[in-house]
C-alpha cells in the first residue's frame, strides 16, 4: 500500500513555479540529463502507459522493459541485443563491417563515452564456414602443416578467441584448401582463356626423399594492359624422374588441364634435358601447336643454371682456398671476442672496406662469392689478425688471396647477370643478350691468359655459355630486335665482336629469322572486332532476298582477285617490320618500358606488336627468384612429400595465386585489333 501512495505522490507531485502550482505528470517531467550510453543509439524510449516505459530497437522494432514505476531496468540487456548479435536486422543491415565488442571498465574512473563503433562501421557476425574458408587462406599463404588445426595449442586459442568456433580436422581443412585452389583456378582459367597472345612455360624439376619427382611448370604471358604475368599453373608428381618421358607427361597434363593447346609458345627448362627427353616433347608440341621457325623457339636453357653451373666450376677450381677463407671467416664470425678483436685490428690498420664478413651458405654460390670478396677486401687485418690474436694460426697466404680474387673476378660478372633475375620486373630476354654476350667475349679474351689457372676456368666457363648461347641466342637476339632502342644495331655490335670475321654470317641467321617469323604473324588470322562481329551475326540472321545480292558478292570470278589482295596485302604486313627497323633508334633511357612502349604504338604496327608480345613474355630462367643461386636441386621438404599429390599442387599453386590477388576474377574479356 506504501508502495502504491508512494508512486501516487511521484507522478502527481505539486510544485511552486513563479507563484503558480503546476502539476507535473511523466509527460511534463523536466528534461532528465542527456543519456551517454551508445545503446541510445539504436534504442528509443516509448511510453507505454503511465509509469511504464519500454525501449524499441530502431532496427527490428522488438520492444524491451525498461522502467516500471521507480523501477529502472537499466541497459545491460539492450548491450546484450546488439553486442551479441541477437538483432536481426542488425545482422542483415551490417553484416560486412566489425562491430567493436563491448568491453566494461572494471575500475572506478569515468566510464569511456563511446563502447561501440557507429552504425556506420557495423560487424560480421560469427560465421562458421567463412571462418573455415580464412583458416584454409592462412595455412595456404603461410605454408603452415594441415595438422596444426589438430594442435592443442592451436585449439586452446581458437576457443579463447571465439568460443562458437567448431574445431576442423585435417581432412576437413585439407578439402577445405583444395576448394580454394579450385576457385582460385577458375579465377585464373577466365584470364589465360582471354589473353590475346600466347603461353610461354617453364619446367623446374624438384626432387623429394622418396626419390619421387615434382614438375614445377609456370605459364608465363603479358596480359591486356601489356604488364608481365607469371602464375604456377601445375605442380604433377613424377614417379620416376630420371626418365625420358617424365616432362613430356607432365607437359602434356599441364595443356589439357589449361587447355592450352595451340597457345604455347616456347618451353624453359631448369636443369639439363637428355636428347631422348627432347624427342619425345617435339612431336608432342608439333601435333598440337603450330611450330615457329621449324620450333626454334620452342626450347630453351635456364640462365640461371647455366650460371650457377659455371659458377661452380669457377669455386671447384680454387676450392681449398675458398675453405681456408671460410675457416677464417669463421674463426671470427662465430666468437664475440674474436670479432671485437678483428674490428680492433681493422680500425688500427684503418682499412676502408666498408664490407663486413659474412659466413656463406654453401648451396648459394653469391654467398660463397660474397664471403671471398669482403674477406680479400680485408686480407690486410686477417694477415695481422695474429698479432692481436695469438690463437688465430688460419691465415690464408698472399699466394691464396691471390688467387681468391681471381675467383671473384670470375665470378663477379655471374654474380651481376644472376643478380637482375631476383630484382627486375621487366623482360629478362632483352636484357640477357647483352649480359650472354659480354660474358662470352670476356671469356674469350682469357683463354689466352699466359696463367694457367685463368685460361683453365676460362675455357670450362666458355664451353658452357658457348652450349647456352648457341641453343638461345636467337632467341635473345629476337628479343632484342624488340627493343627500339637496340633494333639490328646491338645484334650487328655484338656479334662482330665474338664472331669476328664471320659475323656476318650470323647476323644474317638472325636477320633472316624475325623477317620469316613476321611472315608467320602475317599470315595467322586476324580477329574480327567486337562491332564487325556483331554486324556480321545480325546480317546472317536477317532474311535477304537473294536477287538483291546482285553478281557482286559471288564468288565466281573473283579468285585472282583474292589472290592479288593477299599478295599486296603481305607485301605491305612485310614492310610493317621494315618501316620499324628502319626508324631512328629511341634514347638509351634505364628505365625505359619497353612494352608500354608497344602498348603505344599497337595500332601503328598491328602484326608486329603481336609478335612482340609473344617474343618479350619468353623466360630466360625457370628458376624462382629465391632460387636462382641455387648449386643443387630443389628438395620438396618430408611434411609436403606426404600429402597427396593433389594437395600438394592444390597448396603450391594457390598459394603463388592468392600472392596476385583474385583480380583476375573481374577481368574484362576483351578482343584487340
Amino acid at each position: 500500500m506504501a508502495e502504491i501512495t508512494e508512486a501516487t505522490n511521484m507522478e502527481t507531485t505539486p510544485v511552486e513555479n513563479n507563484n503558480e502550482l503546476a502539476l507535473i505528470t511523466p509527460e511534463t517531467q523536466p528534461k532528465r540529463r542527456k543519456k551517454k550510453s551508445m545503446v541510445w543509439e539504436y534504442f528509443t524510449i516509448e511510453t507505454v502507459s503511465a509509469g511504464c516505459r519500454r525501449a524499441c530497437c530502431n532496427r527490428c522494432k522488438q520492444s524491451f522493459a525498461y522502467s516500471t514505476g521507480s523501477k529502472v531496468a537499466g541497459t545491460s540487456h539492450l548491450k546484450r541485443h546488439i553486442a551479441k548479435g541477437t538483432c536481426p536486422a542488425l545482422l542483415r543491415d551490417q553484416y560486412n563491417n566489425q562491430l567493436t565488442p563491448y568491453n566494461p571498465k572494471t575500475g572506478g574512473s569515468e566510464p569511456r563515452k563511446r563502447r561501440y563503433r557507429s552504425p556506420s562501421s557495423p560487424f560480421i557476425p560469427f560465421d562458421q564456414d567463412r571462418c573455415r574458408h580464412e583458416i584454409a587462406r592462412m595455412i595456404i599463404m603461410h605454408e603452415y602443416p594441415l595438422h596444426m588445426v589438430e594442435h592443442p595449442g592451436f585449439i586452446a586459442f581458437v576457443q579463447n578467441l571465439q568460443p562458437r568456433f567448431d574445431k576442423v580436422s585435417f581432412n576437413t581443412v585439407q578439402g577445405d584448401c583444395v576448394a580454394t585452389y579450385l576457385r582460385e583456378k577458375q579465377s585464373l582459367m577466365k584470364l589465360i582463356e582471354g589473353i590475346p597472345g600466347r603461353v610461354c612455360l617453364t619446367l623446374d624439376m624438384w626432387t623429394s626423399n622418396q626419390t619421387l619427382g615434382y614438375v614445377f611448370i609456370t605459364g608465363h604471358f603479358i596480359d591486356f594492359e601489356w604488364k608481365l604475368q607469371s602464375r604456377v599453373l601445375n605442380v604433377i608428381m613424377e614417379p620416376y624422374p630420371d626418365s625420358d618421358s617424365a616432362l613430356s607427361h607432365a607437359v602434356a597434363a599441364c595443356l589439357s588441364d589449361w587447355s592450352l593447346e595451340g597457345k604455347l609458345f616456347s618451353l624453359t627448362f631448369n636443369h639439363p634435358t637428355s636428347e631422348a627427353g627432347l624427342e619425345n616433347l617435339r612431336p608432342l608440341l608439333c601435333t598440337k601447336n603450330p611450330l615457329i621457325l621449324n620450333g626454334q623457339l620452342l626450347l630453351g636453357n635456364c640462365i640461371a643454371r647455366t650460371l650457377s653451373s659455371m659458377a661452380k666450376d669457377v669455386l671447384g677450381a680454387g676450392h681449398e682456398i675458398v675453405k681456408k677463407i671460410r675457416d677464417s671467416v669463421k674463426y671470427v664470425k662465430t666468437s664475440e671476442s674474436h670479432d671485437e678483436k678483428f674490428v680492433q685490428v681493422k680500425n688500427q690498420l684503418q682499412v676502408p672496406s666498408e664490407k663486413s664478413l659474412i659466413l656463406d651458405n654453401q648451396t648459394q654460390w653469391n654467398t660463397t662469392y660474397q664471403m671471398l670478396a669482403a674477406a680479400s677486401e680485408l686480407k690486410e687485418v686477417f694477415n695481422c689478425l695474429d698479432t692481436s690474436d695469438p690463437d688465430y694460426k688460419l691465415a690464408p697466404s698472399m699466394e691464396d688471396w691471390k688467387v681468391a680474387e681471381t675467383l671473384c673476378t670470375f665470378l663477379k660478372p655471374l654474380f651481376d647477370a644472376a643478380s637482375i633475375l631476383t630484382t627486375t620486373t621487366n623482360p629478362t630476354a632483352i636484357t640477357f643478350f647483352h649480359e650472354a654476350w659480354k660474358i662470352h667475349a670476356d671469356l674469350g679474351r682469357s683463354i689466352t691468359n699466359e696463367d694457367p689457372f685463368i685460361s683453365n676456368i676460362a675455357k670450362s666457363m666458355l664451353e658452357k655459355i658457348d652450349k647456352y648461347w648457341k641453343d638461345c641466342s636467337l632467341i635473345l637476339a629476337i628479343a632484342v630486335v624488340m627493343d627500339p632502342r637496340f633494333k639490328m644495331k646491338l645484334v650487328e655490335f655484338s656479334f662482330t665482336k665474338i664472331f669476328g670475321e664471320d659475323a656476318p654470317t650470323y647476323i644474317k641467321i638472325v636477320d633472316d629469322g624475325i623477317h620469316e617469323l613476321f611472315l608467320e604473324y602475317v599470315a595467322l588470322p586476324l580477329p574480327l572486332t567486337p562491332t564487325y562481329t556483331e554486324e556480321g551475326n545480325a546480317g546472317n540472321n536477317g532474311k535477304t532476298d537473294e536477287s538483291q545480292q546482285g553478281n557482286l558478292l559471288s564468288d565466281q570470278g573473283l579468285t585472282d582477285f583474292d589472290v592479288y589482295i593477299m599478295e599486296t596485302s603481305s607485301q605491305q604486313m612485310k614492310s610493317e617490320l621494315d618501316q620499324y627497323l628502319e626508324e631512328s633508334l629511341l634514347p638509351r633511357v634505364q628505365e625505359f618500358d619497353v612494352l608500354g612502349w608497344w602498348k603505344l604504338n599497337k595500332m601503328k604496327y598491328p602484326t608486329l606488336s603481336k609478335m612482340a608480345r609473344d617474343i618479350l613474355s619468353i623466360p630466360v630462367s625457370a628458376a624462382a627468384p629465391d632460387s636462382v643461386f641455387d648449386i643443387i636441386i630443389k628438395q620438396l621438404d618430408e611434411y609436403r612429400s606426404s600429402l597427396r599429390p593433389e594437395t600438394v599442387e592444390a597448396l603450391i599453386c594457390a598459394k603463388d595465386w592468392l600472392h596476385y590477388g583474385s583480380e583476375e576474377s573481374n577481368a574484362l574479356v576483351k578482343m584487340e585489333f
